[in-house]
């Protein structure tokens, strides 16, 4: 076991390759409490224990990201809408408790190097021994939370006008470009016609 994850090692190191936490996606109600809880555990100890771990919040309340949460559903095999529901790489845990603490933790780090879960596990023991400073000097970890933004039909349309109306103001650029091409040319083919 030893020996594999050193050649492991050996080649990320070599090509480059490295394992890095696995991003988690909550999918969650703002009424429910346990969507609460898995949130706080998230932003009080995940986006800390590992620095390149990226979090995000889905409101399943917001009509636009049920057919997401559906298929989320349907991909996890999970019979009822009961939320939250945490993608975690290709790991789906529905409810939150204390207790999946360290089942989380795992998930995160199942293609994680070794020397990443070590970096992990020295943020954890630093969070424990002191959790505000700790936070205080990486608190720009609360970036790696992002809401998923909420997209309607009505953004569609917006955004598909605006890609039509930017390439009817870009072609004016490249027929102005074609005349002074094609001046460009007239002008040199008649100086050439002059001198001879």
């Amino acid at each position: 076991m030893k020996k594999i994850s050193m050649f492991g090692a050996l080649i990320g190191a070599l090509f480059g390759v490295t394992a890095y936490a696995a991003d988690i996606t909550v999918y969650y109600s703002p009424t429910c409490p346990h969507c609460h809880h898995a949130r706080d555990f998230i932003s009080n100890n995940l986006i800390y224990e590992y620095p390149e771990l990226n979090v995000t919040m889905v409101n399943v309340m917001e009509s636009a990201n049920r057919p997401e949460f559906m298929d989320t559903l349907k991909k996890c095999e999970y019979e009822s809408g009961g939320v939250p529901v945490l993608v975690i790489g290709e790991k789906c845990f529905q409810g939150y408790a204390d207790s999946m603490a360290d089942d989380l933790r795992a998930a995160v780090e199942a293609d994680m190097t070794d020397a990443a879960k070590s970096i992990a596990a020295e943020n954890k023991k630093a969070i424990e021994a002191d959790a505000d400073a700790f936070k205080r000097v990486h608190e720009d970890r609360l970036n790696a939370i992002v809401e998923r933004e909420i997209k309607s039909a009505d953004d569609d349309a917006q955004k598909k006008n605006r890609t039509v109306n930017k390439k009817s103001n870009d072609s004016w650029v490249f027929y102005v470009i074609l005349v002074v091409l094609v001046l460009g040319l007239g002008f040199v083919l008649t100086r050439k016609g002059n001198k001879k």
